[in-house]
């Protein structure tokens, strides 16, 4: 899943980003209310972190202008404006939830879980044949035994389940989990997938990840071939 944090306090942006990169986040930072904007109509993210006092706007007219524009993704505010007053503003602006500085870096990583969950209620178990990912608990098994994976090798599969038997582009991918633009040069997605294979493939006779020539990666339980009726086999025979 991919966090936009909008903090113009580089020492707070830095730490959140790390905070929430560490618990397997993809997170991008916007150090004031235009970028903020500019991020948000450009990339579809799962959740956004707001501070409300940044250089150039109000924080709730940034979120004014994200409600205005279209009805997601979640806000957490953070700020240090904690009043009765401040808090229902923001909630009433349009605000999911809202956090007061100084905080808890616990506390604000359960709340921004509590709010992706609330947003994907459906989806918390994704299930490709007997591939199961639990997105909350961020638990994978395949047949019923756990396999173990990297927070980038998680994030890859998440999305690519998210997303069944559609292709994804390396660009897509690499978007979507790194915080980086894919410039044409490197393979990091061609050496996860090999990694991933040889975690929920390999071993299995069913392959689920998917090469989509051309296009990249995606994952699905390919369909079993037809075997043909008894009748016309035994016409074949004669």
């Amino acid at each position: 899943m991919r966090l936009l944090v909008v903090e113009d306090e580089k020492r707070i942006a830095d730490f959140l980003c790390r905070g929430l990169e560490g618990a397997g986040y993809a997170v991008d930072a916007a150090g004031n209310g235009e970028e903020a904007l500019e991020r948000t109509h450009s990339t579809d993210y799962d959740l956004v972190v707001l501070d409300l006092m940044l250089p150039d706007m109000d924080g709730l007219t940034v979120l004014e202008r994200i409600r205005r524009a279209k009805a997601g993704p979640p806000v957490l505010i953070l700020s240090a404006r904690g009043s009765l007053d401040d808090r229902v503003k923001g909630l009433e602006t349009g605000a999911d939830d809202y956090l007061v500085k100084p905080f808890a870096f616990v506390e604000l990583l359960a709340r921004v879980r509590a709010l992706l969950r609330r947003g994907q209620p459906t989806i918390e178990k994704l299930q490709v044949a007997d591939l199961s990912v639990d997105c909350i608990r961020r638990k994978v098994t395949r047949a019923g035994e756990t396999i173990d994976l990297a927070p980038k090798e998680f994030g890859i599969l998440e999305y690519m389940m998210r997303n069944r038997g559609r292709p994804l582009s390396r660009t897509m991918i690499v978007e979507h989990v790194w915080d980086m633009d894919y410039d044409g040069l490197t393979n990091i997605v061609d050496v996860y997938i090999r990694h991933l294979r040889s975690k929920i493939d390999d071993r299995f006779a069913q392959k689920l990840i998917q090469t989509v020539r051309g296009i990249g990666y995606m994952i699905e339980a390919p369909e079993k071939p037809v075997e043909p009726a008894p009748e016309a086999i035994s016409e074949r025979q004669e």
